[in-house]
């Protein structure tokens, strides 16, 4: 017996179908994320480093010196290996269904928690850390604006942060209406080059300055309170350096894929090389800064480091250029601006049924620039936003849900490695995210009693 179709005939039936699915293929087509599958390996490396190296490493020896040098090495080494193992389970997962690729991180959610729900648990999260990266990325490429200009002209008239950060997110403007990932390739693997240049600069300028005269590496904050509540601050800055994650299945998703060749082999090489990279940049930066400096580093080690003026100037320009391109997602714009651009654009596209255009695109990327340059000027606290997004964002997508996500859909043998490994991560991951938003709000709260919003004072780091 025939199933029943609409009344206006079955050939009409089904070329309705398919006329929806080309115009669902045309529009993926369009949005940022699948509109080119033509990446190789080396594409994953400068990616993952772009999106892994960049604020957070300037702040290591400053978390370092809020978590002592026990505890700070500690959780230093372990991020590395958890982070680690947390994106090897998601690039496995990006293909678990044959013949269906999870080309973005609430899709996998969905997949695993249920169409509904699956958005609830992840997009939320994932958007406050794409958001809060743009925002700590505006207010970074401020602060190196600032510190060049200081260098190269000291005769010149001091300006005030806000307005290097309005300068800085000038550019990202123009950068926002690079359509596609690929197309920003030339200035991700530029902007991963920077990450390299500015963190060797940082130890080694550290190293050649040597051991700062009466060095305490005790902790700064006169109370126990303040004291606990750094600690925790600093833990979700280390948290917020490892964030990568959150645009590993968009990255990965812009590699081809054959059953024989999947797209898990060449994007795990490129992760491997990525995270020798990071071990690279983040180790000797936290341990040799905080050596040469003590509890006394500032929430940048760039800002602490003067001499030679030629070479932190230049470092600072190195910083900027790296986060043109981490911005996008490289570019601010492209590696974490990308899925935001790409989730906003499906839901006008898909969701409102409007013409994907040009000026679709122009109104809705430049729209979100704007919101977040306002944002960075209104609370430029670039340590205490590290440990706010670090806890509140980056622990859930980074540390522990990858591993909710492979228990519940690999369900491991009990008491076996991966079994063990996955509950380490996730008790891990959640308590980094109930203590690190707490110490970061903390210092947001100090530091703006002493800022006056918009007027005529950069703000002040805390020492209670």
């Amino acid at each position: 017996m025939e199933s029943e179709v609409p009344i206006y005939g079955k050939n009409n039936y089904y070329n309705s179908a398919e006329e929806r699915l080309a115009e669902e293929r045309a529009i993926d087509d369009w949005l940022p994320i699948t509109s080119s599958r033509t990446a190789k390996w080396w594409f994953s490396a400068f990616h993952n480093v772009t999106a892994i190296v960049g604020a957070g490493v300037l702040s290591l020896p400053y978390a370092m010196s809020q978590l002592g040098w026990g505890p700070g090495v500690s959780f230093l080494v372990l991020s590395w290996l958890v982070t680690l193992y947390s994106l090897w389970q998601m690039v496995e997962m990006h293909e678990l269904v044959p013949g269906k690729r999870f080309d973005r991180y609430h899709e996998l959610g969905q997949h695993a928690f249920g169409h509904k729900l699956g958005l609830w648990i992840v997009v939320p999260v994932q958007l406050v850390v794409l958001a809060g990266l743009n925002i700590v990325y505006l207010t970074t490429g401020g602060i190196s604006l600032q510190k060049f200009h200081n260098l190269v002209c000291e005769k010149c008239n001091k300006m005030r942060l806000t307005y290097f950060i309005l300068i800085f997110s000038s550019v990202h403007f123009v950068l926002s209406q690079l359509p596609t990932f690929n197309s920003i390739s030339g200035v991700s693997l530029a902007a991963a080059v920077m990450s390299i240049s500015y963190s060797t600069v940082a130890w080694a300028a550290s190293i050649e300055k040597g051991v700062r005269t009466g060095v305490e590496y005790g902790y700064k904050s006169r109370t126990t309170a303040g004291t606990v509540f750094n600690f925790f601050n600093a833990l979700g800055s280390m948290a917020f350096a490892y964030g990568g994650h959150n645009v590993v299945m968009e990255i990965q998703a812009t590699m081809p894929s054959t059953p024989h060749r999947p797209s898990k082999k060449p994007m795990w090489k490129g992760v491997i090389v990525a995270y020798v990279i990071v071990a690279f940049c983040y180790f000797p930066v936290a341990i040799v800064g905080y050596w040469a400096f003590g509890n006394d580093v500032n929430e940048n080690i760039l800002i602490t480091l003067d001499q030679p003026k030629w070479l932190i100037a230049m470092a600072n320009m190195f910083v900027v250029v790296h986060l043109v391109g981490s911005y996008q997602g490289s570019i601010y714009v492209q590696l974490y601006a990308m899925p935001v651009f790409d989730m906003i654009e499906a839901v006008l596209t898909k969701k409102l049924k409007l013409k994907p255009t040009w000026y679709l695109r122009f109104i809705s990327r430049n729209t979100y620039v704007a919101f977040t340059t306002f944002i960075a000027i209104t609370f430029p606290f670039f340590n205490a936003l590290l440990g706010f997004f670090g806890g509140f964002g980056f622990a859930p997508t980074t540390y522990f849900l990858p591993s909710i996500v492979w228990l519940m859909v690999h369900k491991p043998r009990v008491l076996s490695f991966s079994f063990w490994a996955c509950w380490f991560c996730i008790i891990f991951g959640v308590l980094l995210m109930i203590v690190g938003p707490i110490g970061g709000l903390r210092q947001i709260i100090l530091q703006a009693k002493h800022y006056k919003f918009y007027g005529e004072s950069d703000p002040i780091l805390p020492t209670r």
